[in-house]
């Protein structure tokens, strides 16, 4: 069941492939315009790049999460799969994984192209990589909480961004720290490990939460 929400959700994503690029064109085109505006100085662009990149990338991840669960809230599949023998826990990490594949990856895949645009160094454009392949599942598993809250809601893609935005920081704050750190010649395993901890701990508790947040919703 796990395998097969992903696959539906994916071919889902290809049928609606404006949905996708739109993700993706947010965050180049953000991340692109920075250097546009603040100048050439390489000083200031290589400093201000981790953050620019992670802020592009969180922002970029909330533009879809009204989508995760509400086409299936609409045609009536959601309620197919709150009925069915199947945990719903693992139904919701299918749903969060198959939008990291569809929104993350890109966004991960795109990033050290972007960073070049910084100037920034080799190594720290792998760290940035690393960060971010370990830091967008974060941003896919709570936003699933968020989206499940606020499902059938009226303005609900605003109050997701509410809820989900402050438990966003952590991540945001330790991806771009361990891109700074470097560039600054320190160890940056720290930061990592962090984040791989926020994913471990998000793997087990935000699935829960948002079965949970949609049996409530559904009520």
């Amino acid at each position: 069941m796990f395998m097969w929400i992903i696959k539906r959700d994916l071919l889902l994503a290809m049928r609606r492939q404006s949905d996708v690029l739109t993700t993706l064109f947010f965050f180049i085109i953000v991340v692109s315009l920075f250097p546009l505006s603040v100048g050439p100085e390489m000083n200031m662009l290589r400093t201000m790049a981790p953050g620019v990149v992670w802020v592009a990338a969180l922002l970029a991840s909330m533009l879809s999460l009204g989508r995760m669960f509400s086409n299936d809230y609409v045609d009536g599949t959601l309620e197919q799969m709150l009925l069915s023998p199947q945990s719903l826990s693992l139904l919701v990490l299918g749903k969060a994984f198959a939008h990291w594949l569809v929104t993350g990856v890109p966004l991960v895949l795109m990033a050290p192209v972007l960073g070049i645009q910084y100037d920034l160094p080799t190594d720290a454009l792998l760290v940035l990589t690393a960060a971010l392949l370990l830091g967008t599942p974060v941003l896919s598993l709570i936003g699933a909480i968020g989206a499940a809250l606020t499902l059938g809601l009226r303005g609900g893609g605003v109050l997701v961004s509410l809820l989900v935005l402050p438990l966003y920081i952590p991540v945001l704050i330790f991806g771009a720290g361990a891109v700074e750190a470097n560039m600054a010649g320190v160890a940056f395993d720290a930061h990592l490990s962090l984040i791989g901890a926020f994913l471990l701990v998000s793997i087990v508790f935000a699935p829960w939460a948002a079965a949970l947040s949609l049996r409530v919703s559904l009520e």
